[in-house]
């Protein structure tokens, strides 16, 4: 039965994490997380700021007349809903937070996350409920875009991507790179159509949760600056997290902010 075909990429992923438990033993101690809200160092470096800023005109664009309306109009709906689509995403995107985590060589990270993707994919009805969290085991997020930082991979200049925005070309890398990845192989008409769900609604959910920020920037002089700025301060953070090796609730909760 085609519904029953998900569970062999769920044993796939189970086998990975198994290894990632012996392995674990033999992973480099992480470094002490952070203990404050300090912002940690970057530098901007924007060559092509002209092309960058005819490319964000576009982006802003767009958001203005589609993303942000629906996003905003998305924010009015009942919040048991919003809750189930944020962590059917979130669960849906475990496998590719999984796969980081071993990249960055962190045991304890990757069995987190391993745990929180098989007991909500079962006991949370495919995520839509986020029964690890009210089991103690917090969410965290990982992405490429991290890993290349763990790796001390440099920042790079800035890139702004039509319809992805603001990056470095560090992260803009890792962006391009997670759609290329697949963590559940070949696809079924079941996954086609969970995968469909999952990317619209990511990227409703991803603009709503974004809206309180992005309109504190536009009241700045310069938002395409100050949204550029803004986003390079999180990822450092961000990557600093990703280096400490620490599971949710062991950093500051300012230094967990992904902006992607």
């Amino acid at each position: 039965m085609p519904i029953l075909k998900p569970a062999v990429p769920c044993v796939r992923f189970a086998a990975v994490g198994v290894l990632a438990v012996l392995a674990s033993g033999c992973a480099t101690p992480p470094s002490p997380a952070p203990s404050s809200c300090e912002p940690v160092a970057y530098q901007i470096h924007d060559p092509a700021q002209s092309v960058n800023r005819g490319i964000f005109a576009f982006n802003r664009t767009v958001d203005d007349y589609a993303l942000a309306p629906v996003a905003r109009g998305y924010r009015h709906l009942p919040g048991f809903f919003q809750s189930g689509v944020h962590n059917f995403v979130a669960n849906f995107g475990e496998p590719k937070v999984f796969i980081n985590d071993l990249l960055q060589g962190n045991g304890r990270r990757s069995v987190n996350t391993l745990g929180r993707f098989v007991i909500n994919t079962t006991v949370g009805v495919v995520g839509l409920f986020d029964v690890s969290g009210k089991l103690g085991i917090e969410r965290h997020k990982a992405d490429f875009g991290q890993t290349f930082g763990v790796w001390s991979i440099a920042d790079g200049p800035i890139v702004e991507l039509p319809l992805l925005g603001t990056a470095n070309l560090r992260d803009a890398t890792g962006k391009v790179l997670s759609f290329a990845v697949d963590p559940f192989g070949d696809n079924s008409d079941t996954l086609d159509t969970l995968s469909t769900i999952n990317t619209v609604g990511g990227i409703v959910d991803d603009r709503a949760r974004l809206l309180p920020m992005t309109d504190k920037l536009r009241q700045e002089p310069d938002y395409y600056e100050a949204l550029r700025d803004t986003v390079a301060a999180k990822r450092a953070a961000f990557v600093e997290e990703g280096r400490s090796g620490a599971v949710a609730g062991e950093t500051a909760e300012c230094s967990t902010f992904n902006p992607d």
